[in-house]
C-alpha cells in the first residue's frame, strides 16, 4: 500500500513538473502571448510616429521647398555617424539581421537584435523620416518584433531558438500592414530558410496575437484603400505576364545594384564606402536633389501610390525617380526598410505599364506592377500577393497577381540570382551555433 502511494505521490510531481504553472510548456505559452501582444502594441506606436515624423517633414517643405537641400543630406551624414557609434546592427532594413540571427540566437540576441540595437533602429528610422529618407518602416518592425519574442522568452526562462525570430518577425509583418495572412508567408518564405513543422503552433500564434491587438486597437483598415477592379481571362493573360517579366527585372535590377554597393571594387563606390559618413552624406544629396525636382519621392511614397491606385494624375516618371531616391536611401545605410517604398516604386511602374494596356482597367494593372516589383526586389511571390491583396482588398486578382509574381520571380533571376535579404544578411554574419 505504501509503496503504490509513494509511486502516486512521484506521477504526481513528474506531473506537475511537466503541465503545472511553472512547467516549460506554460512559460513558452505566456512567453508567445506576452511578446505577441507587445509586438502589436510597439507596431502600432511605431505606425504612428513614422506618420506623424513624415508629415512634419512635409509641412516643413510646404513652408520651404528648398529646405531638404540642406538638411536632408546633412540628417543623412549625422545619422550614418550615430548609427555607425551607438548600434552598427541598426543599419538598413533590419531583416537581414534577423535572418543572421536566426542562425544562432544566442549570438544574436547579444547584437543582432539586442534591446540597445532595436531602441536605437526605432528612433533613428523615425528620424530618418522627419529629413525626407524614402524609408518604410515594415522592415525595422520585423527587427524590432524580433528583439521583443527574444526578450518575452529569456524572461520567462525558455530556450531561445531561430523560430523564436521568425515568430516575432512574422507578428511584426502583421502588425506593421494590419495583414496576419501576410505574416505567415512571410516567416515561411523569407525568413526560415527550411520551415520547421515545429514552428508552426509558435508563428500561428505570434502572427495571430499580435493581428488581433493591431485589428483590435487601429480597426480593420485597408492600408491603400479599396480597390474592386479586376481583369477578364483574356486580358489576365496578357497583362499579367507583361507585368511580371519587366517589374521582376526592376526589381531585380535594384537587389543587384543594393549588393553590388556593398561589394563592388568601383572606385569611386569603394572610396565612398570606406567613409559610411561621406556616403550617407552623398546620397542624401542625391535624395535631397531628387524630391526637390519631383516634390513626390519623399518618405514611404505612400500618398503617391494611393494616387496611383485610385487613378490620379501622378507623372509617369514618379517611379524611376522613386526607384532613385529608394536605392540612394537604402545604399546610405540609414536605419529604415524598403517594403513600402519598393510598393510605391511598383505602383510607378504599373502606372507606365498602363499606358501599354489603354483599353484595361487601370487601377488593376497598377497592382500587377506593384507584386512584381515587389517580388523582384525581395523573391517571396506568395508574401507580395497576399501583402497587395490585403492592403487593397483585391481578392478578385488574386490569380493574375500570382502569375505576375511567379513571372517576375523568374524574371528577375535574370539580373539577380541571389536573393537580397539572404545577401544583406551576410553582412551581418555570426557564427554558427
Amino acid at each position: 500500500m505504501m509503496e503504490r502511494l509513494r509511486l502516486l505521490q512521484r506521477r504526481a510531481r513528474i506531473m506537475a513538473r511537466r503541465h503545472g504553472p511553472h512547467a516549460m510548456i506554460w512559460r513558452r505559452r505566456v512567453a508567445i502571448l506576452s511578446g505577441a501582444v507587445l509586438v502589436g502594441l510597439t507596431a502600432l506606436l511605431f505606425a504612428e510616429l513614422a506618420d506623424r515624423a513624415g508629415g512634419i517633414f512635409h509641412h516643413m517643405v510646404a513652408w520651404c521647398w528648398w529646405l531638404p537641400l540642406i538638411i536632408t543630406p546633412l540628417g543623412f551624414a549625422a545619422f550614418a555617424w550615430i548609427t555607425m557609434k551607438l548600434a552598427p546592427a541598426a543599419r538598413g532594413s533590419g531583416i537581414p539581421q534577423v535572418i543572421a540571427a536566426t542562425r544562432n540566437p544566442e549570438a544574436g540576441m547579444k547584437e543582432l537584435v539586442s534591446a540597445r540595437t532595436v531602441f536605437v533602429k526605432f528612433w533613428l528610422t523615425i528620424g530618418t523620416l522627419l529629413f525626407g529618407a524614402s524609408v518604410g518602416r515594415e522592415g525595422p518592425t520585423v527587427q524590432i518584433a524580433a528583439s521583443i519574442m527574444g526578450y518575452a522568452h529569456r524572461i520567462m526562462r525558455v530556450p531561445l531558438r531561430a523560430s523564436v525570430f521568425i515568430a516575432g518577425g512574422a507578428a511584426g509583418v502583421a502588425g506593421a500592414f494590419n495583414t496576419p495572412l501576410a505574416g505567415v508567408a512571410f516567416a515561411i518564405e523569407e525568413l526560415a530558410a527550411a520551415y520547421e513543422q515545429r514552428m508552426t503552433l509558435l508563428v500561428m500564434a505570434a502572427v495571430l496575437i499580435a493581428g488581433m491587438v493591431s485589428l483590435g486597437l487601429a480597426g480593420d483598415y485597408v492600408y491603400f484603400g479599396v480597390m474592386r477592379q479586376t481583369l477578364s481571362v483574356g486580358d489576365a493573360l496578357v497583362a499579367a505576364p507583361v507585368a511580371g517579366f519587366f517589374g521582376g527585372i526592376a526589381g531585380g535590377l535594384f537587389s543587384r545594384l543594393m549588393l553590388a554597393s556593398g561589394r563592388t571594387n568601383f572606385a569611386p563606390v569603394a572610396w565612398l564606402r570606406a567613409r559610411p559618413v561621406g556616403m550617407a552624406l552623398g546620397c542624401g544629396i542625391l535624395v535631397a536633389l531628387v524630391g526637390v525636382a519631383t516634390g513626390l519621392t519623399w518618405g514611404t511614397g505612400y500618398e503617391a501610390a494611393q494616387a496611383i491606385i485610385t487613378g490620379k494624375d501622378v507623372p509617369l516618371w514618379f517611379g524611376p525617380a522613386k526607384f532613385l531616391s529608394t536605392l540612394a536611401t537604402a545604399a546610405s545605410g540609414l536605419p529604415g526598410g524598403i517594403f513600402a517604398p519598393s510598393l510605391s516604386v511598383g505602383a510607378g511602374i504599373g502606372d507606365i505599364l498602363g499606358s501599354l494596356f489603354p483599353g484595361y482597367p487601370q487601377g488593376a494593372v497598377v497592382l500587377l506592377g506593384m507584386v512584381a516589383y515587389f517580388t523582384g526586389v525581395v523573391r517571396a511571390p506568395l508574401t507580395a500577393v497576399i501583402i497587395i491583396s490585403e492592403t487593397t482588398a483585391s481578392r478578385g486578382l488574386m490569380l493574375p497577381l500570382l502569375a505576375a509574381a511567379l513571372v517576375a520571380d523568374f524574371s528577375a533571376q535574370l539580373v539577380s540570382k541571389e536573393r537580397l535579404y539572404h545577401g544583406l544578411a551576410k553582412r551581418f554574419a555570426v557564427p554558427p551555433a
